[in-house]
């Protein structure tokens, strides 16, 4: 366990084991540890002392735990909550009573911004041009599977591309208009890591070919779109299903432009938002992210709730910086 956390902090971009063991249902790993520090208790106070040394590191580093400082009552009001969702509206279609789930979801937290991926379903029966309000909010936006809803005015909004050689990731980027400043929208979904984890799972040895080229393919999407964000000359913020956790070098590429996770600046506790549908039944990841520029100020941020979609929303109270 000691030899997992330090090599996960230090190596951000390593070898297939290593970027394997990111997504591993860490809480169950703590199990073991624990038995070991019961055996421990006859062994000394030296094997003691390493064995909750060990369960600390584990449960801090490798688990991503975060503790920022509660902002307060005093603190400024926030300019805008955010929220970003995997809403999987089709899994949703076929759930009795899955939208209005969704829309719960969404409107407990009262964001003035959501973006949501997997999210093309919530507009069956919505004339494109003219949706209506959606989570109470009056501005509404689809890009592909992007669907974007605000209080506030957007405009520009449209299909941009990051180039991937041959190939190219497809995103929704928006200008969102925030009295008499205004700061860009950036809703994204990288490549799932399901085939890849599968296969090692099934396969063992033979299925890590499969998980090596499905990590490249994530990485290669989150270098593009680095490389494209990198040019923006307004405050950013970016909300997707990155199917990465904040110490894999998809996160850290995005991290490298300059960006900040808004969990990790503004959150407590570990923020995990999926895993909740697998078999341990509960989270153990956090792959969905929001992400801010050095200009935009993150005075919190929490997750939200697990029933209305195999993803939790992330959501964050923001200010910017007037220009």
């Amino acid at each position: 366990m000691l030899v997992l956390t330090v090599a996960q902090q230090l190596v951000s971009d390593g070898p297939s084991w290593l970027e394997l063991s990111r997504y591993l249902p860490f809480p169950l790993l703590v199990a073991p540890a624990i038995v070991a520090l019961l055996l421990s208790l006859r062994l000394g106070g030296r094997w003691l002392g390493a064995a909750v040394a060990t369960i600390a590191l584990f449960a801090t580093l490798a688990m991503g735990l975060v503790w920022n400082a509660d902002p307060g009552d005093a603190a400024p009001a926030p300019d805008l909550r955010v929220m970003t969702y995997n809403v999987k509206a089709l899994t949703a279609i076929e759930r009795p009573g899955g939208f209005a789930a969704l829309a719960a979801e969404v409107e407990r937290h009262r964001p003035d911004l959501v973006v949501t991926q997997d999210a093309s379903a919530l507009m069956r029966g919505r004339d494109p041009a003219h949706p209506g309000p959606m989570f109470g909010l009056p501005e509404v936006r689809q890009v592909g599977q992007y669907v974007i809803a605000s209080r506030w005015p957007l405009r520009d909004c449209a299909t941009a591309q990051a180039q991937l050689g041959t190939e190219a990731l497809t995103y929704a980027r928006c200008v969102v208009e925030l009295g008499g400043t205004s700061f860009e929208l950036v809703d994204v979904h990288f490549e799932s890591p399901r085939s890849g984890l599968v296969a090692a799972r099934r396969e063992g040895l033979d299925g890590i070919d499969l998980w090596a080229s499905n990590h490249a393919g994530r990485l290669a999407q989150a270098r593009a779109l680095a490389a494209v964000l990198r040019a923006s000359a307004r405050p950013l913020v970016l909300g997707g299903d990155l199917n990465a956790p904040d110490s894999s070098a998809v996160i850290q590429s995005l991290l490298a432009v300059g960006l900040r996770d808004a969990f990790a600046s503004g959150g407590r506790g570990y923020g995990y938002t999926y895993g909740h549908t697998l078999r341990p039944r509960f989270s153990f990841l956090r792959i969905d992210h929001l992400l801010v520029s050095d200009d935009v100020e993150v005075v919190r941020a929490f997750v939200g709730g697990k029933d209305a979609s195999d993803h939790r929303p992330v959501i964050a109270d923001l200010r910017l910086q007037r220009r």
